[in-house]
């Protein structure tokens, strides 16, 4: 690999905060080494049209506490076609790019394997809320994405006390549970269910909602996560089989958006730092992950094959003990 000069910086799928820090700390880096930066609008799609801009210090020095991606982002259906992804990989050459860096989660991890082919140099930043990508233990915006879940669920269980009522919240996590882990058991649910471990047992929830009801509670908390079950049929259930009152509350998108938290915004700055130090290092197609609290880095290719969609054992543990 030779000297790299010029790289071109996208952000890619679903938005998370904390991806204007990585950003930011990547054009930091790049422009400390005398890397030119070429800014991508748009993710994938932004390679395939050339939408770019190149950017300097002065236009990331301040996006550090802004959520979301001051370039945008989208999930493009054309780069999943060979010939857009040679398109894209044509577009680089002819502006002399050296390599991309790109921050997303598993479709941009998968969409870069497939771009690899195409003779690009490749470094990816995991950046997603749903924490799932499997070689990674931390991914930007998780941490943002939790914590404003746990705010508002305590807000809604203040009008669920007062009104005694049950109160169903769907938090996102299509895959993975963590964002329903973390923010159930730091709001106190009475129940949590996840992906992972749904085995379709409505019976269990209404059952412990009983059981509450009969130690004196007058209203309740179940947090699910959107991979699980549709959220209204299961306040319906909870409705039918308890008599209990319930309500549902979706948080939807409310989870990507906002300031990203101390965390995000240090692990974000990072990973951009440290994609551009593998790049100086002459390394090629690379994901940087977390692993005991430190930066590490896998090839793109065998990292794809590492399938840990388990969640930590002792926290699923404790949240059980803690719903009792």
């Amino acid at each position: 690999m030779g000297e790299i000069r010029r790289i071109a910086l996208l952000a890619s799928g679903g938005d998370a905060p904390g991806m204007n820090s990585a950003l930011r700390a990547v054009v930091f880096s790049a422009t400390k080494a005398g890397i030119e930066v070429v800014g991508v609008y748009r993710g994938y799609d932004g390679l395939i049209d050339w939408e770019t801009k190149v950017l300097t210090i002065d236009d990331v020095r301040n996006i550090n506490n802004q959520g979301g991606t001051f370039l945008f982002t989208s999930r493009s259906e054309r780069f999943l076609n060979k010939i857009y992804r040679e398109k894209a990989a044509s577009n680089l050459r002819e502006n002399d790019i050296d390599a991309v860096v790109a921050i997303g989660g598993d479709g941009t991890l998968r969409g870069a394997i497939e771009f690899c082919k195409e003779g690009i140099d490749i470094i990816c930043i995991p950046g997603t809320i749903d924490r799932d990508v499997s070689c990674t233990e931390y991914t930007l915006g998780f941490d943002t994405a939790a914590n404003t879940a746990m705010e508002a669920i305590d807000r809604i269980r203040d009008s669920s006390v007062s009104h005694g009522r049950c109160s169903v919240v769907e938090v996102m996590g299509r895959k993975r549970g963590y964002i329903a882990l973390w923010a159930g058991m730091a709001t106190s649910a009475d129940a949590i269910l996840l992906p992972e471990k749904w085995d379709g047992n409505y019976d269990s929830v209404t059952d412990a909602i009983t059981r509450r009801h009969a130690d004196g509670r007058n209203s309740y908390l179940v947090v699910v996560a959107e991979g699980v079950t549709d959220a209204q049929a299961l306040a319906d259930r909870i409705r039918d089989k308890t008599g209990f009152e319930s309500r549902v509350s979706v948080l939807g998108y409310l989870q990507r958006g906002g300031q990203p938290s101390a965390k995000d915004r240090m692990y974000a700055s990072l990973m951009g730092a440290y994609s551009i130090e593998i790049l100086l290092q002459g390394r090629q197609n690379r994901i940087v992950a977390i692993k005991n609290d430190r930066l590490i880095d896998y090839d793109i290719a065998e990292a794809i094959k590492i399938n840990n969609n388990q969640l930590d054992s002792f926290q699923y543990e404790l949240s059980l003990m803690l719903q009792e």
